[in-house]
């Protein structure tokens, strides 16, 4: 047993190694450390273990060498107890785990299911596992450093059970156990993903060991490093141990990147190939397509995933910018097809149907409402700032505003989904940050405080029940779970709240901003996950750094990122941190890597068509797996999402 001492508390480790064959089943054998380092075993084992503890400022590095005295395969594990109380902790993964991921349902990874978790590092946006303790406010971490530098990966024969890897990796594993009511940070290398291995959406299987093969002479080195820390509350430690990571790793901004005209002119090919004029209502397709032949389908989505009023508005910019008059017509064409047919009786946004059977259901939600609305706010600005007057639209628009008011709780909430008779289907909070920007929208457009009266308490609610809580959930529509658009959507709320207010309540909104923009940068990678040879990701040379996982359910990477890359950099002079718009930079570089152009075209079907569902870990929603996309993708959003990256300057129209 090893002791660590760290702050107020030791740390107690436990060593094991598992040897393997093939076609036997594997030998565990416990370690114990003598005083020089060494693992000693009672049973001869063909490799030679050392394990060393060193400060390194006010942290230590954990270093274990292997050697091979002879040819075998290999699962080296290591238990690092913290002293603390599980009942008083909260666990962090990054982009994976928060709290206890209770928001989470028991066939996804959480507390519901078992207090000891282990999974592949590259599930995790930083490779590694914290642990705070809210009662003695301490805060400890393991931060996995060999990814660093480049790593490698190799496809697996068995998705659980006992693997024998096909090649080298330097994905491990790492976690917390619990089951003793002490919880510990655990690691493994290579990779073990206990009590279930989480493989697509809400399907946990049987566990997997991987084992890596090591020729006799050879040595592995594998480093972490272990971090204590002193923080306020958990929204602090999640805080602090981003900006430590962030400084251990400084990822650098993607060179020899297509410009943002380059970009925007990629992207409009979308708006060229994507136009639909079968129906009453005029849209652009990009809901239910294929990766493969990106066919225009019959789904019109006015928000989530669809987007099609804001692209409908990026089409109409870009083409008068450039002087494309079809480009022009078609944008103007949704936006007068929407006027006709594009609201219920209600006044509000017919908001996702399928038009070639009319097939609608009756219920709404405030998210798609309210992009819908910002979409509609936003080209009313655009048109108005051009001098050109829509009043019969401003009319529609402000009683669609006037319908989302109805729906507000006294709390400040909005109900994530709702009926036209204000019945309120699923009351869950979550998305209520979607409605805070029209709200200030609207505010400025109709110079109508009941508008700011309403936002500002949505601010309220999203102060007291999300940002102080440090609990971002269910924003996203197709999961109930943490997830991390509720807190990119909260962090841009309180800009937007800032935006529209002054003096001391403007500043309180700002730092409620900064504090829940640690939680979003919390899902974006901060390295590069390795691919095996023969995933197309890594062939192409993909790099993870800049992009964000999405939710606990759905453990995949995308491009959700609208106006959060200019609060980051709005934040960053603000609070002279330049963490902030240095990471702005990775993202606003990153983000750009999958352009499907006309000399690469990244397995999609069309230019311009970014892919979304992009499948950087061992999980799938059913097709392909790691290295690849889904074949079924929503290109609506991820189009508006990047257009709305390249175009920071709304941010400013508005004040």
């Amino acid at each position: 047993m090893g002791l660590i001492a760290s702050h107020a508390f030791m740390v107690v480790s436990a060593t094991s190694v598992a040897i393997k064959y093939p076609g036997k089943k594997s030998t565990e054998y416990i370690l114990t450390q003598d005083s020089d380092g060494l693992m000693k075993t009672n049973k001869k084992i063909p490799l030679r273990i050392q394990r060393n503890i060193k400060n390194n400022g006010d942290n230590k590095i954990l270093t274990f060498s292997i050697i091979a005295d002879e040819t075998c395969w290999f699962n080296l594990s290591d238990t690092i107890g913290t002293g603390m109380n599980t009942a008083d902790c909260e666990f962090y993964m990054p982009g994976f785990w928060y709290h206890k991921n209770l928001r989470s349902p028991k066939e996804a990874p959480s507390f519901h299911t078992s207090k000891s978790w282990s999974v592949r590092e590259d599930r995790l946006s930083s490779p590694l596992t914290g642990i705070y303790d809210k009662v003695n406010k301490k805060g400890v971490s393991i931060l996995r450093l060999d990814h660093k530098k480049r790593g490698d990966d190799c496809l697996a024969q068995n998705l659980s059970g006992e693997v024998i890897l096909t090649g080298k990796t330097s994905i491990g594993s790492t976690g917390f156990h619990n089951e003793n009511g002490e919880a510990s940070l655990t690691l493994s290398f290579p990779y073990r993903e206990t009590p279930k291995r989480y493989i697509r959406k809400l399907q946990l299987i049987n566990p997997v060991t991987a084992f890596v093969k090591i020729d006799k002479g050879d040595t592995i080195t594998l480093n972490w490093q272990i971090r204590s820390s002193d923080n306020t509350d958990y929204s602090d430690f999640v805080a602090d141990t981003w900006n430590h990571t962030y400084d251990t790793f400084l990822p650098a901004p993607m060179t020899g990147v297509m410009s943002n005209t380059d970009a925007k002119e990629y992207l409009s090919h979308f708006f060229s190939t994507s136009y639909v004029d079968d129906y009453d209502l005029k849209y652009f397709s990009g809901v239910e397509m294929r990766t493969d032949d990106c066919k225009n389908t019959p789904v019109y989505q006015v928000g989530f995933v669809g987007r099609v009023l804001i692209n409908a508005l990026n089409a109409l910019e870009y083409g008068e910018s450039t002087g494309d008059k079809d480009m022009i017509n078609k944008a103007n064409t949704i936006f007068n097809s929407t006027l006709s047919y594009g609201f219920t009786p209600d006044g509000y946004l017919r908001e996702n149907l399928r038009l070639d059977n009319e097939k609608e259901s009756d219920i709404m939600s405030i998210r798609r409402q309210s992009e819908g609305a910002y979409a509609l706010l936003s080209w009313l600005n655009y048109e108005k700032r051009r001098g050109r007057k829509h009043p019969e639209w401003e009319k529609k628009t402000e009683t669609l505003m006037n319908n989302i008011l109805l729906l507000q709780n006294a709390d400040g909430s909005f109900p994530r989904k709702f009926k036209a008779d204000k019945t309120h289907v699923d009351p869950t909070g979550g998305s209520t940050p979607s409605a805070t920007l029209p709200l200030t929208m609207a505010y400025k457009y109709y110079k109508n405080k009941k508008y700011l009266d309403s936002a500002r308490a949505t601010g309220k609610y999203l102060e007291n029940e999300l940002i102080n809580k440090a609990d971002y959930f269910s924003s996203t529509l197709d999961a109930n779970c943490e997830d991390k658009e509720a807190s990119l959507y909260a962090s841009t709320a309180m800009y937007y709240l800032a935006n529209v207010t002054g003096g001391k309540e403007k500043a309180h909104y700002l730092d409620l901003c900064k504090k829940a923009a640690y939680f979003c940068l919390s899902w974006y990678y901060l390295w590069d996950v390795p691919f095996a040879p023969g995933q197309m990701l890594g062939d192409v040379g993909f790099k993870s750094r800049g992009w964000g996982n999405v939710s606990v359910e759905n453990n995949h990477i995308d491009v959700f990122i609208f106006d959060f890359a200019t609060v980051l950099d709005k934040l960053s002079a603000h609070f002279s941190e330049p963490r902030f718009s240095d990471f702005a930079k990775v993202i606003q570089t990153s983000m750009l890597q999958l352009m499907p152009i006309q000399d690469n075209m990244y397995d999609i079907a069309k230019a311009g068509y970014y892919p979304e569902v992009v499948q950087h870990t061992t999980w799938d929603y059913g097709k392909n797996g790691k290295g690849f996309y889904n074949d079924i993708f929503a290109p609506g959003w991820t189009v508006a999402s990047l257009w709305q990256m390249l175009s920071p300057e709304r941010l400013d129209n508005w004040n």
